[in-house]
């Protein structure tokens, strides 16, 4: 039977329920990325108006002049932090280019970090947006923070010490991406969609809730779920290295966004991409395999020649 939506979990049985409230909640997570590999988030923690402040800003930063946003694009770190101007990205699987633009910033670290050579450095928009750095740095902050719980939680529905999973993405290079879909006007390239389908590289993905519908996730039966933007939800999927590492246990799920009916509306949305460090291997552990049909479906293999 066709679903028409995608679990809906409640993060307060865990962090404030009682044993037995913790365990459900964590099997309602783990039976989530073992069948479709997306949920639904609510009682996150993460204020309202502090997502409110960062889609305002996002969209200050965005209603800018065009010559003023390519200051801050950093082609010469391949644009890994920074602006991406539109029509810049696109989907392996589709030709046309991905019509949004977006903003990316990492985690940013203090010169005697060890690790501070080793990621790009983020920029701001300092001179045009004082507030931009404060707020998407503080939304960065307590949305990885969340991602270290929810991979804590994987962990423990995995038999796995607590802190398997958030030791690999410690110190990752995860990434906010702060994206505006523009209204597409009369002029749309043939093929070209606001998002074409594809699978997350990383290991989770959490998506504020975004300002317009347009998500997508394909069902088990090739059909689409619509998932609606909804701020008070963080839309939670598992990506191909976690697929990779638990021999597809937990499942890299097809999605997109759509172009909506109307042509001149356009949409905003903030996914925390969370990567494990680049030497973490990704190999298939045996338990997994074991589970999953009794071979290897997937390569032995680093974050870092994965992501490669």
């Amino acid at each position: 039977m066709a679903r028409d939506s995608i679990p809906v979990l409640d993060l307060s049985e865990y962090m404030s329920g009682n044993d037995e409230s913790k365990t459900e909640f964590v099997n309602k997570l783990g039976n989530a990325l073992e069948d479709i590999g997306f949920f639904a988030l609510k009682g996150h923690g993460i204020p309202l108006d502090e997502i409110n402040s960062a889609y305002s800003i996002s969209k200050e930063f965005f209603e800018l002049p065009h010559e003023d946003k390519t200051n801050f694009e950093m082609t010469e770190i391949n644009r890994q932090r920074g602006f991406v101007p539109f029509g810049v990205e696109h989907a392996k699987s589709n030709p046309a280019p991905d019509l949004k633009e977006f903003w990316q910033t990492g985690r940013t670290l203090s010169k005697e970090h060890p690790l501070y050579d080793t990621y790009p450095k983020n920029v701001w928009p300092d001179e045009l947006i004082p507030k931009f750095q404060s707020i998407i740095d503080n939304l960065y902050i307590k949305m990885e923070h969340l991602s270290r719980l929810l991979l804590e939680i994987c962990s423990i529905y995995l038999g796995k010490n607590n802190d398997w999973l958030p030791n690999m993405a410690k110190d990752g290079n995860t990434i906010l991406r702060v994206i505006h879909y523009p209204a597409l006007g009369e002029d749309v390239s043939e093929g070209a969609v606001r998002s074409a389908s594809h699978e997350d590289i990383n290991f989770i993905t959490l998506l504020v809730g975004a300002t317009a519908g347009g998500l997508e996730v394909m069902d088990h039966d090739g059909e689409w779920i619509k998932v609606e933007g909804n701020h008070e939800h963080i839309i939670v999927d598992s990506g191909d290295m976690l697929q990779n590492i638990t021999n597809g246990l937990f499942k890299a799920v097809t999605h997109r966004v759509v172009n909506p009916p109307e042509q001149f509306s356009d949409r905003y949305s903030m996914p925390l991409f969370t990567h494990p460090r680049d030497e973490i291997d990704l190999t298939p552990l045996p338990e997994f395999i074991e589970k999953t049909g009794g071979h290897a479906k997937y390569p032995a293999i680093t974050a870092g020649d994965f992501l490669y």
